[in-house]
């Protein structure tokens, strides 16, 4: 009898994983349920999981999935039947890997699964609170609803991700083009005055000194350089992918002036729209936390929120565990706690959610602003010096004064 790896959220909200023998993935599902708990992922323990989403590399990106869940509500709303409406995703669709994707889904539903069911077994692909949200819709009867404000959470995700990348490319540019500049200017421009300065005998000022210094062990050592750049990037990449690792990365990151505050604005934002989206479709507070905290990107900051769970089973509610972990923003723990005491969690987490998506767009572009000088700034100090130097010593050549 083969075995699955599986991960579910017990009744308490805990987040469980283990193993079991079962028949198939099926049953894992149904022993799963049949004892009390909610399936997140289920798995053959042989590798299945890499064969079941074979032949979909490259494709279906986030982008992607958020077009494709909007185009499935609106079907459902225009009444076609969930097995048709698939079928229609399918047809349509010019992205064979979607094409792919939206048939297996289909056939999984034409054979007895539910929807929820048969995305289970796509976690790789889809988010993980995405089948925890859909179940939810299906067991409200409000599936064409769901899929709606899922919708709208994955491209609101997604403008929030893309407006970081744009906004650190062209700060990034300059800082690459800052570094070339430098390089040309140690290694090729330097040098060609290196034989003047040797054949006057004069003693050089201590810039230049310094300067033809760095330049000759850029030339001499450059291997050395380049090599101890590759390591330190191939260990630091390891380093990030441990989890101890990347702990302390996140951590160290959420201390950096105005980008530590910039991570968190997006982290409590995307956790505030999961939390408020799945409480406000039916999910139980516990499991919804449970879900929230996997879509944290920040493990510093979901390790605080982790800790949350165990004091809320204990009736402490979500604003003074929250508060306790030091890591939400204040205006954010004021309108949660309105909320709680409102009897309006879910309306106040998507209104979080709203403002710091808001602010994180308005610190991006604080922070391009003052980036983009800076760097500037650096650069033209570190080329004036590079050529005051060149100047000095040349003035000191011709004992001219400078």
């Amino acid at each position: 009898m083969p075995r699955f790896t599986y991960k579910a959220v017990d009744a308490t909200g805990e987040v469980v994983e283990g193993e079991m023998e079962a028949v198939d993935r099926s049953a894992v599902i149904e022993r799963l349920r049949s004892g009390g708990n909610v399936p997140i992922r289920a798995d053959e323990a042989r590798g299945a999981g890499a064969l079941k989403i074979k032949g979909l590399r490259g494709g279906p990106s986030q982008k992607e999935i958020a077009l494709l869940t909007r185009e499935l509500a609106t079907l459902l709303h225009a009444g076609l039947p969930l097995e048709r409406a698939l079928s229609t995703l399918a047809e349509i669709s010019d992205n064979g890997a979607v094409r792919t994707l939206m048939g297996r889904i289909r056939d999984s539903v034409r054979g007895g699964s539910t929807l929820a069911d048969a995305l289970e077994t796509y976690d790789q692909i889809f988010p993980t609170f995405y089948s925890g949200m859909v179940r939810a819709g299906e067991a409200g009867g409000n599936l064409e609803a769901v899929l709606t404000r899922l919708a709208d959470t994955l491209q609101k995700s997604r403008a929030i991700r893309e407006n970081v990348k744009s906004a650190l490319q062209y700060p990034i540019l300059v800082l690459l083009l800052a570094g070339v500049t430098v390089v040309v200017l140690m290694t090729a421009v330097i040098p060609e005055f290196r034989p003047l300065f040797d054949d006057t005998g004069t003693p050089l000022p201590m810039a230049t000194r310094v300067v033809v210094g760095i330049s000759d062990f850029f030339r001499a050592y450059w291997w050395a350089l380049a090599g101890g750049l590759a390591f330190f990037t191939y260990a630091l990449h390891r380093h990030n992918r441990t989890v101890s690792g990347r702990l302390r990365r996140d951590r160290l990151v959420l201390k950096l002036p105005l980008f530590g505050s910039l991570v968190t604005q997006i982290n409590v934002a995307r956790f505030c729209r999961t939390l408020g989206t799945l409480m406000s479709n039916g999910v139980t507070i516990l499991g919804a936390l449970s879900m929230a905290t996997e879509t944290l990107e920040n493990r510093a900051l979901a390790e605080s929120v982790a800790e949350v769970r165990g004091r809320l089973q204990k009736g402490e509610g979500l604003t003074r565990p929250l508060r306790e972990t030091g890591r939400f923003p204040g205006l954010a723990l004021q309108l949660i706690e309105v909320g709680e005491e409102s009897g309006q969690l879910e309306t106040m987490l998507l209104r979080v959610a709203d403002i710091y998506e808001e602010e994180t767009e308005r610190t991006i572009g604080r922070l391009l602003g003052l980036l983009v000088p800076v760097i500037t700034i650096g650069l033209g100090v570190v080329v004036a010096f590079i050529i005051g130097s060149l100047l000095s010593a040349m003035l000191s050549v011709y004992d001219l004064p400078f």
